[in-house]
């Protein structure tokens, strides 16, 4: 009676291959295509294994920035009135000492003092600015998906450093519609999100809020039009998931602010308890 025969191991003759030749092996194609074809940092262009250099890094991503709570906009010096926390004192001294990063009871700028947003908190990772600006418009524009795992290390490291800081529940995109995305062929939020979840080891759920409408571009609009355009652009596929957690949001520049309160908005009206805005970068107001 004819027996059934063991299969080969998959991949061939490297299956059998010593662990260390396999290794070895690694090792030397990796060099080769650094080689080949070498690595340079994203912003000075200097030869580097990783998306930027240590001294790019360094300058751009090490220090800490006295910000609202709220919207993250940088706040003023100490002893300027444009900046209260809770109503009472003023300044970064409210966070404990000028130039120290607001905790989740630190200080508010003046108009979130005046119109409180949707949201509850926001985390970035640096100011939208040259030449930072180049790296968000490589990941959007120029399909260097890469970068998008740079960006997140970034936030994972703005997290670590902020006191007090409270994890999501869960994380989710902010949607494009589906003629962007079409155009773009990825949506550079979610590729932001992914490695984000992985560092932080929370839950991502990629479709639980979908743009019903094809809004133009925020950066297209007038700033005075940017809140109608948004209005009611988002829906939630799954209350459930909703109701009662901490939702985080994920994007890669904050500027207004209108569409990641129009989504925190939407996620409050499903009853999310708390929602906060991870985001690479935010666009400084104009003086």
């Amino acid at each position: 009676m004819p027996t059934a025969r063991t299969p080969p191991p998959r991949g061939g003759k490297s299956a059998t291959m010593p662990a260390s030749l396999r290794a070895l092996l690694g090792a030397g194609r990796r060099a080769l295509l650094h080689t080949l074809l070498p690595a340079s940092c994203a912003l000075c262009g200097g030869g580097s294994d990783e998306a930027l250099c240590p001294a790019c890094h360094a300058q751009f991503f090490s220090a800490d920035v006295a910000r609202c709570r709220l919207c993250a906009n940088p706040l003023p010096a100490a002893g300027d009135a444009a900046a209260v926390a809770d109503g009472a004192a003023t300044g970064p001294r409210a966070a404990g000492m000028a130039g120290a990063p607001a905790s989740e009871h630190g200080p508010l700028c003046g108009h979130c003092l005046a119109q409180r947003p949707a949201f509850d908190a926001t985390l970035v990772a640096a100011d939208y600015a040259v030449p930072l600006d180049r790296l968000v418009l490589q990941l959007k524009f120029g399909g260097r998906i890469a970068l998008a795992a740079l960006f997140a290390r970034c936030l994972r490291d703005a997290l670590l450093r902020r006191p007090g800081f409270v994890l999501p529940d869960l994380l989710c995109p902010v949607p494009l519609g589906p003629r962007r995305l079409s155009e773009r062929g990825y949506n550079q939020a979610l590729e932001i999100a992914r490695p984000l979840a992985r560092s932080l080891g929370v839950t991502l759920h990629p479709r639980l809020a979908q743009r019903v409408h094809d809004t133009t571009a925020q950066s297209r609009v007038t700033p005075d039009q940017r809140r109608q355009n948004i209005a009611r652009a988002f829906a939630v596929s799954d209350g459930a998931l909703v109701e009662g957690r901490h939702i985080g949001i994920v994007d890669d520049v904050m500027t207004s602010g209108q569409t990641l309160n129009e989504l925190a908005a939407t996620f409050k009206r499903y009853g999310a308890a708390r929602v906060t805005n991870l985001v690479f970068a935010r666009t400084p107001p104009h003086s």
